[in-house]
Order: structure tokens, then sequence, then C-alpha cells
């Protein structure tokens, strides 16, 4: 049951700003927060304090032998008001970076993590072109303000979440139901990324760097056709993949718009993406236009099915529209007593390992325990155990593994009967 990494292949770990820094900063999520729209009613004010405690992070981190980080920046708190730039908030993270660079830790660094100002929302956000210049000047402040120190960005986290679940299902701020304007929000995150990714490269270039990679982080999932035979299912399968990934996928990579996104004339085909970003978390089985889950399997504590193959199967999938190296920017389980995390971490690493494809990084979902949106405080996907009451991290026995996998570059006999060999998922 053991496995060694390949050569260039390295371990890190993931954060977003929402969920972990704190604070009132006049973003859509405080707003949801105070419309009383999180299931366990905590408030991501609260958090982790990660915004004054990021040192102490920062140096358990470098404790446990991580080396890559992929983290993002809070827009609000960086503008808190249209045409206003808060100064100590970009020295803020200024220094967090620099400090963890001392550390010998390599940022990742993501500019839209789900979360927009409220002046921003107020204006109608991402639903309409016009407004999309906002998001250009930041990325413009922030390459500005990091250029120096960040080679590598993540324009935009998981499009196609963040259309799905605050214009589509209407969960998420700002809680609409249009199936007409979660395509507009994905297609106008499409003309983002594409922008963003030239506007980053010449910026550096000017500055005098040519290391410069930038992609978008890709939420994929594998679905599945519940009955193989069945002839609407297998329909209702494929319709659902376009519809959520397939179509975002192929033109946030090449530029070539496809249904049901819509044409931008400013956008021209090319290649827009110098790694590809993978977030992996599960299987969708389909038998109609919903999200199915497969009977018998194992499934973590949110219901989702572990299914470490489909990782394989979604990066097959993009790697043949555009070949590129491949990093899993997301990848982890809800596992609130970390009794099965250790599996799930070897189960996913594993079939990494025994495939040709140039995976070079896997980045854990998450460092430590968070606000997981919606889910609020109840959902723990970290290594490291947060007391939200005492503010306390303590590294778990996954956290321990992990520190452990990345000591040995991989997992030996010993390691899996020590940490895996008595894990089971439930069913």
């Amino acid at each position: 049951m053991e496995f060694k990494f390949r050569d260039q292949f390295s371990l890190g770990v993931a954060s977003a700003a929402t969920q972990i820094e704190g604070g009132e900063c006049g973003h859509n999520w405080n707003d949801w927060y105070h419309k009383g729209k999180i299931k366990d009613h905590s408030n991501p004010a609260h958090a982790t304090d990660h915004y004054n405690l990021w040192e102490q992070d920062a140096e358990l981190m470098a404790k446990m032998k991580i080396r890559y980080y992929r983290l993002g920046v809070e827009w609000a708190r960086i503008c808190p008001k249209e045409g206003e730039v808060d100064v100590a908030a970009v020295a803020h993270y200024r220094d967090e970076l620099n400090f963890l660079e001392e550390k010998g830790i390599s940022i990742l660094l993501t500019i839209h993590h789900f979360t927009n100002p409220m002046w921003f929302e107020q204006k109608g956000g991402f639903t309409k072109k016009e407004n999309l210049h906002y998001y250009l000047d930041f990325v413009a402040l922030i390459i500005e303000a990091y250029g120096d120190v960040v080679s590598e960005y993540i324009t935009i986290n998981e499009p196609n979440v963040y259309a799905t679940n605050s214009f589509y299902f209407g969960e998420w701020p700002p809680g609409e139901k249009s199936a007409l304007k979660a395509f507009a929000v994905m297609s106008n995150m499409t003309i983002c990324h594409i922008k963003a990714y030239r506007l980053i490269h010449s910026m550096r270039r000017n500055m005098g760097f040519q290391d410069t990679k930038v992609s978008f982080a890709n939420h994929v999932r594998v679905f599945d056709a519940k009955n193989p035979k069945n002839p609407w299912h297998r329909i209702c399968a494929k319709l659902l993949e376009r519809l959520f990934q397939g179509a975002v996928t192929e033109v946030m990579l090449t530029g070539k718009f496809k249904w049901p996104l819509r044409r931008d004339k400013e956008i021209s085909p090319g290649e827009y993406c110098d790694f590809i970003a993978i977030n992996y978390y599960t299987r969708t089985t389909v038998s109609g236009f919903g999200d199915g889950t497969k009977q018998d399997a194992p499934k973590n504590d949110l219901g989702w099915e572990i299914y470490p193959e489909g990782l394989l199967r979604c990066a097959e999938k993009i790697y043949h529209i555009l070949e590129r190296p491949i990093y899993i920017t997301e990848n982890g389980t809800c596992d609130n007593r970390d009794t099965f995390r250790c599996r799930y971490i070897f189960e996913h690493l594993k079939v990494i390992t025994e495939s040709d494809l140039p995976i070079t990084r896997y980045y854990h979902w998450c460092f430590c325990d968070n606000f997981e949106w919606i889910e609020g405080e109840s959902a723990r996907f970290g290594l490291v155990h947060v007391n939200f009451t005492t503010e306390e991290r303590t590294v778990k026995r996954s956290g321990e593994f992990y520190t452990r996998i990345i000591e040995q570059q991989g997992v030996t006999n010993d390691l899996y009967e020590q940490y895996v060999e008595s894990q089971k998922y439930n069913v």
C-alpha cells in the first residue's frame, strides 16, 4: 500500500480570505450573515481571526513542513468604497507575503474567491458587463502592490459554483434564482479571467519578470448516469456536465465561446492558462436535472460521495483541451471528527501517483477549519483543528499524517498501517 512521489511533485494547503480572516469588511458574506442566511448562524466576521493571527498560522505551516500555500486577498478590505484603497490593508498583505517568503513558503495568490464588496454587489456585480472594469482595476492594483513578490495567480475561483449557488439555486448572496443570470455571470467571469490573464502577464513583463503563471481555479466533478443503460440518464448527465462545467472550462482555457455562454467580440481564441488548476471533491450521479449521490457509496459528513478516481477522469478531460502542467488547487473532505481524512488523502494522492498526467502540485483544502460559506463553522475540512471560541489551533492526526507524507515524499507501508489502515468511511 505504499507509493512514492515523482520528482517535481509537491504538497501544499489552500485557504480563502473570507473563510479565515474575520472582520466586518462590508462584503456580501457579512451581509448574508446579517440577513440570517448561514445555516448554523455562525458569523464570518469571527472565522479563525487569521487577519490578526496570520504570523502564528504561518509559523505553524512552516513547522508542518508545508512549502506551498494558496491564499486569497479580500477585495472589500482593500477597496472598502468605490474608488478608495485602504493602504493599511495593502501593507498588511504585503507583510504577510514577505513573512511567508521568509519561511520558505511559495505563494499561489487568488484574486477573487466568491466575495464582493457591497458597493460592487449593489451595482449588480458580475451580472452586468459594464461592471467588469471594477474587477480588472482590482487586478491591476494587486499586481502593482505584489507583482514583485508573487509570480503565480488564480484570477477567479470556481466561477461555475459562484454563479450556480448565487444566481440559480439562490442559496448564496445575493440569493437570486435565474438561469439566465447564472449563465450571464459565467460569461462575464470568463471575460474577466481572459482580460486578467493578459493584464497580469503584461504588467509583470513590464516589471521585468518572465516567470508569470496565471490560471483560474476550476471546480469540476464527474457526472455519471445513475443507470448507464437508461438513455434519459445519459442525456441528463452530459447536459448537466456541459451546463455546469464543460462550457465554462473550454472558454476560459481557449477563448472559444460555446452554448450556453454568450460570445464576446473583445475576446479572441487563444490560450489563457499557464497551468490547469483543478478543484475536485466529488461525483454527481444523474437521473434527471438535479444533484444526485450514488447509493451505498462512501460519503463525507456533508453527504458528498468520496470518489478518488474521479479526480483523474476530470483532469484527463481538461488536459485534452489544453496540455498544461496540472495543479490540484483544492481537494479535501468534511470530516468533523477527523476519522477518515487520512484515508481520503491517501487514496487521492495514490491515484495521482499512478497517473501519467503532469500533475505537479496538490493543495489540500484546507489548512485549518474555517467558515465554510453557507455551512458556517459546522463543516470541518482542516488539517488543523480550530476552537472557534478561543481560536486555539491544534494539529489533527490527519495534519500529522500530511507532514509525514511531505517528509517522506510518499507513503510507506508503516505510515499506511499507522494512519490509514483502521479508518473507515461513512456509507
